[in-house]
């Protein structure tokens, strides 16, 4: 007898139980509850412990102790019913790590972390390193990502100070905190400074930050609802306000200084608030370490009767002693020799000419030009050239007399060099093997670097020493026989040929291989095109660098490539074709037939789970709608990174500027991260342009972060919630799949956001409507699946296609999971769908985590495929423990291909697209086994 599986509704107005048969044979939980959100989620990356074949078995134990966790191991579509609900917290201390400082001997240097500095999206970051400690200054998007590559331990940081409190400076700190929270045992958190406004960024990271002790945060300087005014004052008197020292110890003193904008085109008796908003104060930062003590002399020592020992070391450390022999105190001066003032960094954030005439004039940093005194050593410069090339900051510059200068605000010099290398190797791997669906190789021409305004070049007195920042450039502190640069550590500059010499050696077939690819973009099967040629019409946004990219689009010049190559032949029929013709004779979906390449594309810009990792970003996925528009769904962090990499520095803005909405699945950090950065850009983008806010549509609590942040930057965006985008759940299992979500006489899930204001409801969803309507698309809707508390799998279906002789035909269907185990709501929604792009974190031997976790295996997502009937299978979200390509069965692949970072799958090319998967194996066939290095990351505070 069918025991029928009991639905529950989210909204008032539908909280009753709905009863369906025919859905399953066993007792199923919930579809979704919306209960109390916790932080949580995360991948595989770190369940499983190194090599360990026994871990299944003790996990399993480990599992059935663990209180709350509610799962059916046997149905087909168990999931853990706790974690859903948001009820399975892991308390942790988190405490902040006591290290015991060594003031003696110790190794200290200042680092350039280059985050940013070849795409240009977001600060460099500088790492101030000691034996016993580390501190970094601005964490932007990508931090994490680069620290991974660069080997760089988070364990070792203790302090993060921002020099600006805006998605630019800040916005790889989220994912930060939360990876050092699951580091160890214990979990391990972080001091963040800042100037005032960070309770703004504070305020919203709590509103997915699981607990308080995950934010040991200081905020410095005046109230926001002060310092205008106070601003005001000191602008009119050149003024400013007192150092604040944040931390002084036995190895270092850190001070800040507050630098504001000062408009010069407005009044000083004009309101304050006109023009000082929360984020445009930028901090200069003095990090000072003790003054070298003199050298001890024995000889003195022993004539004032003390004897080799502790003594000794006291008188080092500046501590008076007593004789062993004399009856007198020695003081530390009777036997050092004279001391050497301590080594000065100063590190400038001045990101406006506005900004520039109050730091000239800071009263506080007068203790620190040649004419006073103090040596400065070296200065570190994160302004942009338009700042630092300016011949007023040159002449301040000059002021600092001997000291080395190091200008690593964003160059159009750094570009030609990925800073993400290992990404980068891996990108011009996919290219040379397929560029139609891999079209970037990962490096920028020079022509195209080239069309970038070059700085202007510095006027300064040769006296004055200035180099431009380079990644992982290094200034020495200590000892103080090393002061001074070293680029001994600078990566050396890799290329896009390099790259490919190495891939010949390694597998010399792979050019053939490619060349067999290739002919499924050329060639008619049976007198017709499965798949059309590439068109001449690059795709939109990109940049006109890009179509070099791509293949011929003459397909008799492929030919005769193919016939010139050296040692190459185009292959037998026995040899490919034939081994495809069956597949490619097969039917079609109507909405594909002649389709063409300005229809829509999707370009996978992060397809890793959990954290960041060196080879795959976390989620986003970037809809190319081409002359429509286009879409985001998911914005993990380092998503505009990502987009620049794929479109250009330039074609990036565009993209950013021509998106309709973003859709976020779930409040997980690795899926809404980098939002705020893409909004800021665009707000940004388009301020002196006639434009409407910019629709998100996520679950509730992502409202709350970014009305929270929008004190901080300005967002212009307008939120609709996930909840208000369901389609009535009668009419889904009903099988009324195929009405419109605004078709006349539809019913939809209605959630008032707010009791009493209806149509604020209604008018964000005729906004909608209108959004779609523009986007060619006929429906979006929100289908609840089952891994956190208001997690959603997403909808999209195109409008029908009419074409130049009146022929109608259907539109695409796109259905994203977003994080889940597979669920009846899911396959419901995606019946004959034309691509499903489905998370697959685990694999097929890891189900009992899959089950703990409510992600799914890489069988059951294309399980979820094969039952709803769709044309295409894309696997994303993979395991940061799979590096390059996670392990898929060849079972059910027939229609499944596998997403990596930077891909570009045109509607037009989904006829081949399974029969690649076979040679992406080939190309990473040395590299399929896990990657156990990311082991030691719990899963308490995962994404």
């Amino acid at each position: 007898m069918r025991t029928p599986l009991r639905l529950l509704f989210a909204s008032p107005s539908l909280s009753r139980l709905l009863s369906l048969r025919s859905l399953c044979t066993k007792p199923a939980p919930a579809l979704c509850a919306f209960g109390r959100f916790r932080r949580g989620g995360g991948g595989g990356s770190y369940t499983q412990r190194r090599g360990n074949n026994s871990g299944s078995s003790s996990r399993k134990e480990e599992s059935s102790r663990d209180k709350g966790k509610e799962m059916e191991a046997n149905d087909q579509f168990a999931f853990n019913k706790s974690r859903a609900e948001g009820r399975d917290k892991k308390g942790r201390s988190l405490e902040l790590k006591d290290r015991k400082l060594n003031p003696v001997s110790t190794t200290c240097y200042v680092q350039i972390l280059g985050t940013g500095m070849d795409t240009h999206d977001t600060s460099p970051s500088i790492l101030l390193f000691f034996d016993k400690q580390r501190f970094i200054f601005n964490a932007g998007e990508g931090l994490q990502r680069y620290c991974n590559e660069h080997k760089i331990k988070l364990s070792k940081i203790d302090h993060i100070f921002l020099t600006r409190v805006c998605s630019e400076t800040a916005g790889g700190l989220p994912g930060l905190v939360l990876t050092m929270a699951g580091i160890g045992e214990e979990g391990m958190s972080v001091n963040i400074w800042g100037p005032s406004d960070l309770d703004f960024l504070l305020g919203a990271m709590r509103s997915f930050i699981p607990r308080k002790s995950m934010l040991h945060a200081h905020s410095f300087g005046l109230d926001q609802s002060n310092y205008a005014a106070s601003s005001s004052s000191r602008a009119q008197d050149g003024s400013s306000a007192d150092v604040i020292v944040l931390i002084d110890n036995e190895v270092i003193r850190i001070s800040a200084m507050f630098v504001r904008p000062v408009n010069q085109k407005i009044s000083l008796d004009s309101d304050p608030d006109e023009f000082l908003r929360p984020g445009d104060m930028s901090v200069v930062y003095a990090c000072e370490l003790p003054e070298v003590k003199g050298k001890f002399d024995p000889v003195k020592a022993t004539s004032l009767g003390l004897k080799p020992g502790p003594k000794y070391r006291e008188l080092q450390l500046g501590k008076s002693v007593k004789s062993d022999s004399q009856d007198i105190i020695v003081n530390p001066s009777d036997v050092l020799g004279p001391s050497i003032p301590g080594p000065i960094v100063l590190i400038v954030d001045c990101p406006t000419l506005d900004h520039a005439h109050n730091l000239f004039s800071l009263a506080c940093l007068n203790g620190y030009y040649k004419e006073n005194g103090k040596l400065v050593n070296c200065i570190i410069h994160l302004g942009p050239t338009a700042v630092t090339s300016n011949a007023e900051y040159q002449q301040w510059m000059m002021r600092f007399g001997q000291a080395q200068h190091i200008m690593a605000g964003h160059e159009s010099k750094n570009m030609d060099n990925p800073i993400l290398q290992a990404s980068a190797r891996v990108s011009s791997r996919l290219n040379f093997l397929c560029p139609q669906i891999f079209p970037v190789s990962g490096f920028w021409p020079n022509e195209y670097i080239h069309v970038i305004p070059s700085e202007e070049s510095m006027d300064l007195d040769a006296s004055c020493k200035v180099i431009s920042a380079e990644n992982l450039l290094k200034f020495h502190l200590r000892p103080i026989s090393q002061l001074g640069l070293d680029r001994s550590v600078i990566p050396i500059k890799l290329t896009h040929k390099h790259i490919i010499n190495e891939l010949l050696l390694e597998i010399p077939e792979i050019k053939e291989i490619s060349q067999q690819i290739s002919l499924l973009w050329q060639e008619p099967l049976n007198g017709k095109m499965m798949i059309p040629l590439v068109e001449k019409t690059a795709p939109m946004s990109e940049e006109p660098w890009l179509k070099q990219c791509c293949l011929p689009n003459d397909v008799s010049m492929e030919k005769r490539r193919l016939e010139t190559s050296e040692g190459a032949s185009p292959p037998a029929e026995g040899n490919l074709r034939k081994r495809f013709r069956d597949y490619l004779d097969a039917p079609i979906p109507s909405c594909l037939e002649n389709i063409t390449r300005e229809e829509m594309e999707l370009v996978f810009l992060g397809t890793g789970s959990s954290q960041p990792s060196k080879h795959r970003n976390v989620s986003s996925i970037y809809v190319n709608l081409f002359e429509k528009g286009s879409l985001l769904l998911d914005c993990g962090e380092g998503t505009l990174g990502q987009l620049k990499r794929r479109f250009g520095v330039k074609g990036a803005d565009e993209a950013v500027k021509k998106l309709r909405f973003i859709w976020v699945s779930h409040i997980h950090a690795d899926h809404h991260t980098g939002l705020v950065r893409i909004l800021a850009l665009r707000s940004h983008l388009l301020k002196d342009m006639a434009h409407k806010p910019l629709l998100v549509i996520g679950p509730r609590p992502l409202e709350r972060f970014l009305n929270a942040y929008a004190g901080l930057e300005d967002l212009d965006m307008q939120f609709l919630d996930c909840r208000q985008t369901m389609r009535t759940l009668e009419a889904v299992y009903a099988n009324e799949v195929t009405s419109s979500l605004f078709a006349p006489g539809s019913k939809m899930e209605s959630f008032k956001r707010k009791p009493g204001n209806p149509s604020e409801a209604m008018d964000v969803l005729d906004r909608l409507k209108e959004v779609l309507s523009d986007a060619g698309l006929n429906s979006l809707y929100s289908v609840p699946v089952r891994h956190c508390p208001e997690a959603f799998g997403l909808v999209l279906e195109a409008k029908d296609r009419v074409s130049r002789i009146a022929k109608v035909s259907p539109g695409w269907k796109v259905v994203y999971s977003g994080d889940t185990r597979p669920c009846p709501a899911l396959i419901e929604a995606s019946k004959n769908a034309t691509i499903l792009i489905h998370e697959a974190t685990f694999e097929d031997s890891m189900t009992e985590e899959a089950i703990a976790k409510n992600h799914s295996t890489t069988k059951e997502a294309i399980g979820v495929g094969v039952s709803a009937g769709v044309y295409r299978i894309i696997l994303t979200h993979f395991s940061q423990r799979y590096p390059k390509i996670p392990v898929v069965d060849e079972v059910n692949v027939d229609k499944t291909c596998i997403a990596f970072d930077l891909m570009s799958v045109n509607l037009a090319d989904l006829p081949a697209l399974p029969k690649v998967l076979p040679y992406l194996k080939q190309l990473f066939r040395n590299e399929m086994e896990p990657d156990d290095e990311l082991d030691d990351v719990q899963v308490s505070v995962m994404y």
